[in-house]
C-alpha cells in the first residue's frame, strides 16, 4: 500500500507540475538538439510532402485539410489524413501553429488501416497549457492550485502512452514551432524548437501508461496527422530516409565516397586520423592537459613509423599501434574495404570499444600438425572463433558473439564490410551477406556490466601484431 501511495503522488506531481526546462545557451536539451540538426543539416536528402497547393501525395480526411497558401490545415472536425509513402528510418521535419488548447498528433510507421496511437506510435501535438486541460483547484484557506488533468504522456511531443516528452519548448498559441521526429529503428527522438524533448530507445522502453502497445513494435509505415477536431496548421513537412545503405556503396572510384558519405581516408595521407593515446579507453578519456598531450604525441609518432599510404592504400607493417579516427563518432553506418594476410587478425573498434571482429578463418593455429579432420576437432581447435569468420563481436559476454555466416574471402583477396551502429545496437554486412543482425554491442571496459556504452568516441583499425590492408573508408554520420 505504501509503494502504491508513493508512486500515486508521483505521478499526481508530475501531472500536476509538469518538469519546466530552462531553455539557455548552457540548456543540455539545447546542446543535445543543435549536435542533431547539424548532422540532419549534413546528411539529409531531404524530399517535400506538401507542395503548398494541394493534397497531392496524402489520403484520408482529405476533406477535412486543405491546402492555402503554402499552408496546410486541419480544419474544424478534421481527422486523420495519411501520406502515400511508407517510412521504416527517417527525420520528419515541419512547422506547425495551434489554436488555443489545438490538439492533434503525428502517427509514425502506421500501417494501412492502423490507428496511429495503438497499430504504430503517435507523437503528441498539442496545446498542453490550454484551458481544455487546465484549471484552478481550491485548496482550502484561500489557497489555489493550478491543476491539469493531462497524464504526463499527453504532453507535446510526448510518444502517446509509451514515454513523456520534457516541457517548456512549445511556443504560444498563434506562432509557429519547428519539429523534427527521427526515427531510426528503436531510437525515437523529437526535437522541439531546437531542445530534444524526447530520446528514447523502445528494446530499453517501458510503456508509461501500464499498457501493452504492440505498435511500439511495427517496423514500416505511413505518416498520419492525427487529427482531433481542431485547427492546426502544418507547413514546410519534409522527409528523409535513413534506411539502411546498400551493403556494396555505389562508388566506382577507390577512396571517393558515395552521395550521403564521407571518405575517413583520402587515399594520400593520413589526414583525419591519429594514433591510439592509451590501450585502456577509460585510461585514455580521463588523459588531459599536458598528459593527453604528450601521450598523443607519442602517439602519433608511432603512427607514423608504422602506417603509411602506398598506392591509395592504408598499409599497417604489424609493429605499431591501432590507428584511430581524429574524431569521436556516435550513431553512424561504416564502410571499410580491408584485406589481410594468412593467419592475420584484427578488428574495428567502434566508440573505442572492442570490436567488431576480423581474422583469418582458414588459419587451423596449429602450425606443427595436420589440419583438424571432423568438426569435434575443428571447435577444439578454435578456441577464439576465428573458424567462424570476421564481423562477430567476439568480446560479448552476454549478447551473441558469433557471426550468423561464414562469409569471409581468402586471405589477400578484398573483403567489404557495411557496420551500422543506432544506441548500442550493430547491424553488419560482410562481402553483401547480413553476418549480425541489431546486436548489442557490450562495454568491454567495464566489467560490472552495468556502465552503458559510451555515446561516441573514436573508431580505431585494430592492430593485433599482423600486416593489415584498408581503403574505401566511408563514414554517415545518423543524428543521435
Amino acid at each position: 500500500m505504501r509503494t502504491f501511495l508513493l508512486l500515486t503522488l508521483f505521478w499526481a506531481s508530475l501531472i500536476t507540475t509538469p518538469l519546466q526546462a530552462q531553455p539557455g545557451s548552457d540548456d543540455p536539451h539545447l546542446a543535445h538538439g543543435t549536435r542533431a540538426i547539424a548532422t540532419l543539416e549534413q546528411t539529409a536528402n531531404w524530399q517535400s510532402l506538401f507542395n503548398g497547393k494541394d493534397l497531392s501525395g496524402w489520403s484520408g480526411d482529405t476533406a477535412g485539410y486543405a491546402a492555402q497558401e503554402g499552408i496546410l490545415i486541419c480544419k474544424k472536425g478534421g481527422k486523420n489524413l495519411v501520406s502515400d509513402g511508407q517510412y521504416s528510418d527517417f527525420a520528419f521535419q515541419f512547422e506547425f501553429k495551434l489554436e488555443e488548447s489545438g490538439n492533434n498528433g503525428i502517427g509514425i510507421r502506421v500501417p494501412d488501416g492502423g490507428h496511429p496511437a495503438s497499430s504504430s506510435m503517435e507523437i503528441q501535438i498539442l496545446d498542453h497549457h490550454g484551458s481544455r486541460y487546465n484549471g484552478i483547484a481550491d485548496m482550502g484557506e484561500g489557497r489555489t492550485r493550478k491543476m491539469s488533468w493531462l497524464k504526463p504522456w499527453q504532453y507535446h511531443g510526448s510518444i502517446y502512452g509509451i514515454t513523456p516528452a520534457r516541457t517548456g519548448y512549445l511556443k504560444p498559441p498563434g506562432e509557429w514551432n519547428r519539429e523534427t521526429i527521427v526515427a531510426i529503428e528503436d531510437h525515437i527522438m523529437v526535437i522541439l524548437n531546437g531542445a530534444v524533448i524526447v530520446d528514447a530507445f523502445l528494446d530499453e522502453t517501458t510503456p508509461v501508461d501500464g499498457t501493452p502497445h504492440p505498435g511500439m513494435k511495427t517496423p514500416l509505415g505511413h505518416l498520419v496527422l492525427a487529427g482531433h477536431s481542431d485547427r492546426v496548421e502544418f507547413r514546410d513537412l519534409r522527409i528523409a530516409d535513413y534506411s539502411p545503405s546498400p551493403s556494396t556503396p555505389n562508388s566506382k572510384t577507390d577512396n571517393q565516397p558515395p552521395n550521403g558519405f564521407a571518405a575517413l581516408f583520402n587515399g594520400k595521407n593520413l589526414n583525419g586520423w591519429k594514433g591510439l593515446a592509451h590501450k585502456n579507453a577509460n585510461q585514455r578519456r580521463s588523459l588531459a592537459g599536458e598528459a593527453l598531450e604528450t601521450a598523443q604525441t607519442k602517439a602519433d609518432q608511432t603512427m607514423n613509423e608504422h602506417w603509411s599510404i602506398v598506392d591509395g592504400v592504408l598499409t599497417y607493417d604489424g609493429a605499431g599501434q591501432s590507428l584511430c579516427t581524429a574524431k569521436d563518432y556516435g550513431d553512424f553506418e561504416l564502410y571499410l574495404d580491408w584485406k589481410i594476410p594468412p593467419g592475420a587478425d584484427s578488428g574495428i573498434y567502434l566508440r573505442g570499444t572492442p570490436q567488431v571482429q576480423i581474422w583469418d578463418p582458414w588459419d587451423p593455429r596449429a602450425k606443427n600438425d595436420d589440419p583438424p579432420s571432423s568438426a569435434e576437432q575443428w571447435v577444439a581447435a578454435y578456441k577464439n572463433g576465428r573458424n567462424l569468420g570476421s564481423g562477430g563481436l567476439w568480446n560479448n559476454r552476454r549478447s551473441r558473439n558469433s557471426p550468423l555466416v561464414l562469409a569471409d574471402r581468402k586471405p589477400g583477396e578484398w573483403n567489404t564490410f557495411l557496420i551500422r551502429m543506432v544506441g548500442d545496437k550493430v547491424t553488419i554486412w560482410l562481402n553483401d551477406k547480413l553476418i549480425a543482425n541489431r546486436v548489442k554491442l557490450e562495454n568491454f571496459w567495464d566489467k560490472s556490466g552495468k556502465t552503458p556504452l559510451v555515446r561516441s568516441d573514436q573508431i580505431e583499425l585494430q592492430h593485433h601484431g599482423s600486416e593489415l590492408f584498408f581503403k574505401n573508408i566511408y563514414l554517415r554520420e545518423l543524428p543521435y
